[in-house]
């Protein structure tokens, strides 16, 4: 059934869109429209901007066990979400119902859940000399979210900033809207003060440039492209105003000859392959020691076989379409110029059948990447690894740092402390080592040109907080 939504959340409530245009939001699977959100102005964000300015004085002076209050209840309507919340994730965005339940709706409520506590004990004033220093909130954000996990990527930015104090105005992906407008459905049941939150629907040249240029904006928090991140980041330098950057990755597995290659190469391609690829964090650079190259090789060839595409609902699909036709067809052009480029095609590949509706490209491997070439360097964004043989650890950490990003990465081997110091030598916002899950309350962000700034924990509670320090 499509989903029509013909309003905005403007200062604690739905306003009608009138008279505006919609956009379509299509199912990636059937490439069928599921549903239309209208299509917002810079008018509709000066709104949303003015309700976000007048609610923050009182915002901001509430009770932090207040805040947090409010942040649990939001907690509660979103858990009772939950099965909607990855239906819809499945539907508009093509993420298997198992990964989307998992992932994309759980994720998000650990994250909120997390900030709940973190609320209600909000950074001590520190003693320093005779000053007294002390976390105030930063003000009015512009949160602008992609759409690969339309809701883990606004609640990374709306659960700390509302913890910090601030008021925010979204603007979602409009490839991936509706989850949002489920989120915005708890957020009106949660029944947070008007104008806390608030939310505009449109495109990124209209919609997020009035935000990301809006005088009375304080911090844009965006994630996406880096070629996007750097066009904000030029808006708000414009008037000083701050930014927190997640952007690309193009981030190295790296295996070491020690390494337990069966767990290595598993863990490997499942992460390569995560969201159909469509993961910023993925690591879509395998790097493998020469040495165990060709049995590496063979491990991942029989591990991404094993990877079907298919309908986001049956039960034996671990692998989605792509989230649009657009996005496909660069996936197919990264893959066909790889291969021109010297790489050795292990597995997928332009030619293998995918379903017939949809905008599938079969998950593929590449071998023998030449370090250097476009296939090693750029953001891929689709189920594509690129595996490049290394002569020793200082090898490994070379190729590695031989990128623009640092946002991820990963080092295989049996002797943690060697696996400790090649990590540490990676230029790089994150490494897991041998496979280690995820932790939401650690740093996430990312060096170079993946980003400013960091999201999750304590530090992601920092960059939306300024520092005053008041003399005594």
């Amino acid at each position: 059934m499509e989903s029509v939504r013909t309003d905005f959340y403007l200062d604690g409530g739905w306003v009608p869109a009138d008279g505006r245009q919609s956009l379509e939001v299509h199912n990636p699977s059937t490439e069928e429209v599921i549903g239309t959100v209208p299509a917002g102005t810079a008018d509709d964000v000066d709104r949303a901007v003015a309700a976000a300015r007048a609610a923050f004085e009182g915002w901001a002076a509430t009770d932090p066990v207040d805040r947090a209050a409010h942040l649990d209840r939001l907690h509660a309507e979103l858990t009772a979400r939950a099965d909607d919340i990855a239906r819809t994730v499945a539907t508009e965005l093509g993420t298997p119902l198992k990964v989307a339940t998992r992932v994309q709706a759980g994720l998000p409520l650990t994250v909120l859940r997390s900030y709940v506590d973190l609320a209600a004990h909000p950074p001590a004033p520190q003693t320093v000399g005779n000053s007294l220093v002390v976390h105030e909130p930063v003000g009015v954000i512009g949160a602008i979210t992609p759409w690969n996990y339309p809701l883990h990527q606004i609640v990374a930015k709306l659960a700390p900033a509302l913890a910090a104090g601030c008021t925010l105005v979204l603007k979602p992906s409009e490839l991936t809207p509706l989850t949002a407008y489920l989120l915005f459905d708890a957020i009106d049941a949660a029944d947070l003060p008007p104008g806390v939150v608030n939310l505009v629907t449109g495109t990124g040249p209209i919609v997020g440039e009035a935000l990301a240029g809006h005088p009375d904006v304080d911090l844009v928090s965006f994630t996406g492209s880096t070629a996007t991140g750097r066009r904000i980041a030029h808006l708000a330098a414009d008037r000083i105003a701050r930014v927190a950057l997640e952007l690309g990755g193009k981030s190295a597995n790296v295996i070491l000859d020690d390494a337990d290659l069966t767990a290595a190469i598993k863990v490997g391609v499942g992460n390569a392959m995560l969201n159909s690829g469509q993961t910023c964090t993925a690591w879509t650079r395998m790097l493998v020691h020469r040495d165990r190259y060709d049995e590496a090789l063979d491990l991942a060839a029989k591990a991404v076989a094993g990877y079907r595409l298919g309908d986001p609902f049956d039960p034996a699909t671990r692998l989605g379409p792509l989230v649009s036709a657009a996005q496909r067809d660069r996936v197919r052009e990264h893959i066909t110029r790889g291969l021109a480029d010297g790489g050795r095609l292990v597995a997928g590949g332009p030619d293998t059948p995918v379903p017939s509706r949809g905008w599938f490209v079969a998950p593929t491997i590449i071998a023998d990447v030449d370090p250097d070439s476009a296939l090693a360097q750029e953001e891929v964004f689709g189920p594509v690894l690129a595996v490049i043989p290394v002569d020793d650890d200082d090898h490994a950490v070379r190729v590695a740092n031989n990128s623009r990003y640092g946002l991820a990465g990963a080092v295989w081997s049996t002797d943690e402390e060697r696996a400790v110091q090649v990590a540490r030598r990676l230029r790089t916002g994150a490494v897991d080592i041998n496979g280690a899950p995820f932790n939401p309350l650690a740093p996430f962000g990312g060096y170079k040109q993946s980003g400013l700034g960091r999201e999750l924990g304590t530090h992601g509670l920092a960059e939306f907080c300024e520092l005053k320090a008041i003399q005594r």
